[in-house]
């Protein structure tokens, strides 16, 4: 993948360890305030990783309570309030504190860098402020647990949440948490701009950078172009709450709709920020484990850009039974299946890559090929909720849960987790134990399967979602709604298992073996392989030279795979 030349190790004052800049990062300096003061991009993505994975236990813990709520039609684990609570905690802290930020914020902060053949960032002080605000954002909205809990959804949709409630503290919490996370975003998306723009490698042109660059690149646009608008929305519900001025409540002389507005103008793009930079990953490890040339490269970069602009278009199919124009609801109908072709195109590449390719059926691929299933799955069901007709009987039902689940769990989580064993040999230079790692991809794809796939069928046969008890709809729809229950509840227990099991061996890697990996475990083409696992302080001991693309993979690198 490159020449080396000159010493690319020059000390830098503001540079966390660079008088040990020959050690890798995680030995240069151990003490506590060494971390908390880095501005070393991987300890910033390190610090990141640990934040988002306690997050999203905590968010798990909420969806387990929801789970087992269900089991029973009228109830019996909580009260109508407390559902409220669990079900708005639950969304509110998988979205904003682990979703959105768990790849490019953790996994970009660590790899960005290193694709690209740059020692840092652009800006990495602005990159440490970037995850205290974060941070600062997230106890922000966690206090909103000890306030009370918030009962508004995730959406914080008038006039729920302009309503003055028990728990007043609680709203202005999250509603300010929300605000100052929208904050850390901007300024992630912004360096990850600058640093694409002016830190690429020599040599590294646009059509030689790894296809998650790409990914990362349109996820920084959407980030600067769309957060500030959500920023913008909640400043306003915040002075509407707290100054009694009219902007949404109808008690007020406000639009609740125009709420709805601003909200999804930001929340659907913001889809993207979580399900692109999945795209990114799967391209990175389809083509690194099936030993193949990745097929349309440039397709799969442009429709990554694509769906970034189109993805700001399409906001308006999330209020079909709002009362908009029919003119309306028919041009977001219209967009909205458009946005399927960019992302139908990469779909297709993967599969095509696949083909003849010499596949490696360890943790990082399976749970690509899981991706691949699950999101498809989660994209044909969009289908039906662009479609005028079918929206209006499907709406606030069970199969919006499921759609959104396979979107963004089978996405970006099973993304996320094909990127965490794909780039932990890099991380730490430690391997994992790959035979628990297939167990647990097996049970994480049919743990979900279970749980979500019998959504779809409650929500066509109409239980709504949000709903506390069923128990006062005609007997035979309680039992039948209680079976599918049942069913969706265990493959939820399924799913954790597969998740702690991951953790586990995860963890008793770093724990108990040895650094056993050398630089390139997987013979990957990319950057980030030609520097030690872990990574020196510096990422490179000289200036490192692009001569070719990440995915320059041909019949002897098959033929050497097969032969291993």
């Amino acid at each position: 993948m490159v020449t080396t030349t000159g010493d690319a190790v020059r000390p830098d004052a503001g540079h966390d360890g660079a008088h040990d800049h020959d050690k890798d990062y995680l030995t240069a300096d151990k003490s506590l305030l060494s971390w908390l003061l880095t501005v070393d991009h991987k300890r910033i993505g390190l610090m990141y990783l640990a934040s988002i994975i306690a997050f999203f236990f905590i968010g798990g813990l909420f969806a387990i309570l929801i789970r087992l709520e269900l089991l029973y039609p009228a109830g019996k684990l909580l009260t109508d309030n407390q559902y409220n609570r669990v079900f708005t905690l639950h969304g509110a802290v998988m979205i904003f504190l682990f979703l959105i930020p768990s790849i490019p914020a953790a996994l970009g902060n660590f790899i960005l860098p290193l694709q690209l053949g740059t020692k840092d960032v652009a800006f990495p002080r602005l990159n440490l402020a970037s995850f205290y605000i974060y941070v600062f954002g997230a106890v922000c909205l966690v206090l909103a647990i000890v306030a009370g809990g918030l009962d508004t959804g995730w959406t914080f949709y008038t006039p729920y949440s302009s309503a003055f409630s028990e728990y007043p503290n609680a709203m202005l919490y999250s509603t300010f948490g929300v605000f100052v996370l929208g904050f850390s975003s901007i300024l992630t998306g912004l360096n990850f701009i600058v640093t694409i723009h002016k830190m690429r490698a020599p040599g590294m042109t646009w059509r030689k950078m790894p296809l998650f660059l790409w990914a990362l690149y349109a996820t920084s646009l959407i980030q600067i172009l769309a957060t500030p608008v959500l920023a913008i929305t909640l400043l306003l519900l915040l002075f509407e709450r707290f100054f009694a001025i009219g902007i949404f409540d109808p008690a007020l002389g406000g639009d609740p709709v125009l709420f709805q507005h601003f909200f999804w103008f930001y929340s659907h793009p913001a889809v993207y920020i979580m399900v692109l930079p999945g795209f990114g990953v799967i391209s990175e490890v389809i083509a690194t484990h099936s030993r193949k040339r990745i097929f349309g490269y440039v397709p799969i970069a442009v429709s990554s850009v694509a769906i970034a602009l189109i993805g700001f278009l399409v906001w308006g199919h999330h209020m079909f039974v709002s009362g908009q124009s029919g003119v309306a609801s028919v041009i977001f109908s219209f967009l909205t299946f458009a946005i399927a072709v960019p992302t139908a195109i990469k779909v297709f590449s993967w599969v095509a890559t696949l083909y003849k390719g010499s596949i490696r059926l360890n943790t990082p691929m399976l749970h690509s090929l899981s991706f691949i299933f699950l999101f498809v799955i989660g994209g044909v069901t969009g289908l039906f909720l662009a479609t005028l007709a079918t929206d209006v009987h499907l709406h606030d039902t069970y199969f919006v849960v499921a759609h959104f689940h396979y979107v963004m769990v089978g996405g970006t989580l099973v993304a996320f987790l094909a990127a965490l064993h794909h780039w932990w040999p890099k991380m730490f230079g430690k391997s994992y134990n790959e035979f628990w790692g297939r167990i647990a991809a097996v049970l994480v794809f049919l743990g979900f399967n279970v749980t979500f796939f019998v959504q779809f069928i409650m929500g066509t046969k109409g239980m709504p979602r949000r709903y506390h008890t069923y128990a006062k709809m005609t007997k035979e729809m309680v039992t039948e709604f209680q079976f599918y229950h049942k069913i969706s509840t265990f493959g939820s227990w399924i799913l954790l298992a597969g998740l702690l099991i991951t953790a586990f061996y995860l963890l008793s890697s770093l724990l108990f073996r040895k650094k056993d990996v050398g630089p390139n475990p997987w013979n990957a083409k990319s950057l980030e392989w030609e520097t030690q696992s872990p990574p020196i302080t510096h990422n490179f001991a000289t200036d490192p030279v692009c001569l070719h693309g990440p995915y320059e993979y041909d019949e002897i690198d098959r033929s050497a795979d097969k032969g291993h």
